[in-house]
């Protein structure tokens, strides 16, 4: 696939996909959005696809929205922020934040460098997050006059907890990977060297010994659940599943590799063999 400001590009398994404005550290703009949301839907439907990595070219993962348009940066009439078609699309609840959340393939994001504003927030619907040492955070919103946006506001609590999510958001500093990590908004910290050799065994682990079916599954059950009242309400969903997976070809296979001692070669395919009751929060 051909893109502006971002590269795509899927190597057996693994897509991977790469913010591609080295010179401007990978500054945020309309046209990523849009791409991001596009290469996102694009794995989603590619069932070669297990799992999608993010990154940044260059030195930097993604220094912010770009403001090289002065204070009009973040005006959403404005050409840069692609005017009033963008609102509309964000307003709706569209856009990449909901093509990340929705899709049914996992994705790890790489951090390489810094990742300011929307270059924190564009991470968070991603389900594994790691930085190279070095990398950089800030959630600056408020520094600039602004919110966090993004969904950052129920995303950012959700993995880190509010009293951390309003200690860095109502300050907007910068702050480096260790305090991240010890935050809880990243897992690793890994040499510059190696991370994208880490990304990929990470992505690896999850494709070569999983379900599609099952990740799929896994991961909106852990997201959409994550702020329940009860674990009543996960078990309305998690006992349907159980039997519906149950008697499947995916199951049957999981436990033949087991007790044949082998890697699992699931048949299922999320285009094709979803279970019934999913999506189960349309049903509601």
């Amino acid at each position: 696939m051909s893109y502006q400001d971002i590269l795509y590009e899927v190597d057996g398994p693994i897509a991977t996909l790469t913010l591609n404005r080295p010179d401007k550290l990978n500054a945020y703009t309309a046209t990523m959005g849009q791409e991001i949301e596009d290469a996102f839907n694009a794995a989603d439907a590619d069932d070669n696809v297990r799992v999608i990595i993010v990154t940044g070219a260059g030195r930097g993962f993604c220094a912010g929205a770009d403001i090289s348009s002065g204070a009009n940066a973040f005006n959403r009439d404005s050409a840069s922020m692609g005017g009033s078609e963008t609102r509309e699309r964000r307003a709706s609840g569209g856009g990449f934040v909901d093509a990340i959340f929705n899709c049914r393939k996992p994705s790890i994001v790489a951090i390489n460098g810094p990742a300011v504003g929307i270059g924190s927030t564009l991470t968070l619907p991603m389900d594994i997050r790691i930085a190279a040492e070095g990398a950089r955070f800030g959630f600056v919103f408020a520094r600039r006059g602004l919110v966090p946006e993004a969904g950052s506001a129920w995303f950012l609590p959700q993995l880190v907890g509010l009293s951390q999510a309003l200690n860095w958001c109502l300050s907007g500093r910068i702050f480096g990977a260790e305090e991240a990590k010890a935050g809880g908004l990243i897992s690793e910290i890994v040499p510059p060297d190696q991370l994208m050799a880490r990304a990929r065994e990470l992505a690896l682990e999850i494709a070569e010994n999983t379900s599609p079916i099952a990740i799929a599954l896994t991961r909106q059950m852990l997201w959409r659940f994550a702020d329940a009242s009860s674990h009543k309400d996960v078990m309305k969903v998690d006992g349907p599943l159980i039997g519906e997976l149950g008697a499947g070809a995916d199951v049957r296979e999981g436990v033949t590799a087991f007790l044949e001692k082998r890697p699992p070669r699931f048949p299922g395919s999320v285009s094709k063999d979803m279970p019934p009751s999913y999506p189960w929060w349309d049903k509601k």
